[in-house]
């Protein structure tokens, strides 16, 4: 059965007169989402207390999404599992990656990577010491960087400027035939294209939920490691949650069984009670469903914005297939340009230097909101309605 966009769009919360095209940076409320975290704190919390780990499910939960997402990404059940920030699942993929291949000392990464991902490299590398290093390459570098002396491939899969989308399997195949590991960052992946990490033999992989699976401000992250390296894995953060037998509270450290060992802390139960109502409408629909709409909907906006703002500049790969579901364009003046949308109630968002970013998210986004936003753009450029002090002036979150 195709999937019934025009039913899924009723299932989120969306405010009347507002067109939200930055749902690859926060996703919208699931409408369900309201209902299930209040039960959450009322039913579960309130009135179960502490006995709603047992009670409620609250243990299982981070294992039990973990498998939902897991079907958006092509990863078999028992591969995925939920918890903490995306930074900290960076860093745990990379350090049980880099000490897997013990010999080696280069991670190597591009360019265009969201900066947290290489922070976060970088501050490895330097605690580790021994002469490791971070390489980074323009993208279009990356293939022919891979060598011998590589250690771990670290790549965000679809880039969070311009949504260049790098081909996975390709790169995947050309580390393993030289011995190195991969490890993928599917923040701009996950719910937006389609992600086959178990077809691919992808090694590890990170990625957030708050973005296109809508699990509100602040939501978990997940962590992938293929089933053929979970027996192998050491986990550098050694939490209470990832201990074999957590309650036992044994002084020594011993490793859980499989992906349950990259769990660290104490999940955050209410943020993972929204998560599991926005699954429930993903589970109404095909990635393969979501991809051709996707298509349809930047292909529509790249074509309509340049016929009407021809000062804007593409800065996404215009093959649809070399991109993820999110369209940027450039000007000089792009924050204000963005500021001026926005205060008529089109929301995309900016990135330094000169992006405005629309992410297309086809369990809500429709062709009228593409019309309608492209009729707003088309205003503010004709009449350099963008042209205010007020929208100049940069706000803290961009």
């Amino acid at each position: 059965m195709a999937s019934d966009f025009e039913a899924t769009r009723r299932l989120f919360h969306l405010p009347e007169g507002v067109i939200y095209l930055d749902g690859n940076s926060l996703g919208p409320m699931p409408v369900a989402a309201r209902a299930r975290v209040d039960a959450c704190v009322k039913d579960e919390w309130g009135e179960m207390l502490i006995t709603g780990w047992n009670k409620a499910g609250w243990m299982e939960m981070p294992a039990r999404l973990g498998d939902r997402i897991g079907r958006l990404i092509g990863a078999a059940p028992g591969s995925v599992v939920l918890g903490d920030t995306l930074s900290i699942k960076v860093y745990q993929a990379l350090a049980s990656a880099l000490e897997l291949r013990p010999g080696r000392k280069v991670i190597l990464s591009d360019t265009g990577n969201f900066p947290s991902d290489l922070y976060i490299a970088d501050g490895l590398v330097r605690s580790l010491g021994g002469g490791r290093e971070l390489r980074t390459v323009a993208p279009e570098a990356v293939e022919a960087a891979i060598g011998p002396d590589l250690a771990v491939l670290m790549l965000t899969e679809v880039d969070y400027r311009t949504g260049r989308k790098h081909d996975m399997a390709r790169l995947i195949a050309k580390a393993h035939a030289v011995g190195a590991l991969v490890v993928w960052d599917l923040a701009h992946s996950a719910g937006a294209i389609e992600v086959d990490l178990a077809g691919a033999d992808t090694d590890f992989a990170v990625g957030c939920s708050y973005k296109y699976l809508n699990s509100g401000p602040g939501g978990p992250a997940f962590i992938y490691i293929a089933p053929r390296l979970q027996a192998q894995v050491r986990p550098a953060l050694s939490g209470w949650l990832g201990h074999e037998a957590p309650f036992a509270f044994d002084l020594d450290y011993r490793p859980g069984q499989g992906i349950e060992r990259m769990r660290v802390g104490t999940p955050p139960v209410i943020q993972m009670a929204a998560l599991d109502a926005s699954l429930d409408i993903w589970d109404m629909v095909t990635m393969a469903d979501v991809r051709a709409r996707s298509i349809e909907l930047t292909e529509a906006f790249i074509k309509a914005v340049e016929a009407a703002c021809p000062a804007l500049t593409l800065a996404s790969p215009r093959d649809p297939a070399a991109r993820g579901s999110q369209v940027s364009f450039r000007h000089k003046e792009g924050y204000a340009i963005m500021q001026a949308l926005i205060a008529k109630g089109v929301i995309g968002d900016f990135r330094a230097p000169d992006i405005l970013r629309f992410g297309f998210t086809p369990l809500y986004t429709t062709m009228a909101d593409v019309t309608g936003a492209v009729a707003i753009l088309k205003e503010i450029m004709g009449g350099a309605l963008w042209d205010r002090e007020e929208y100049r002036r940069r706000a803290r979150v961009t």
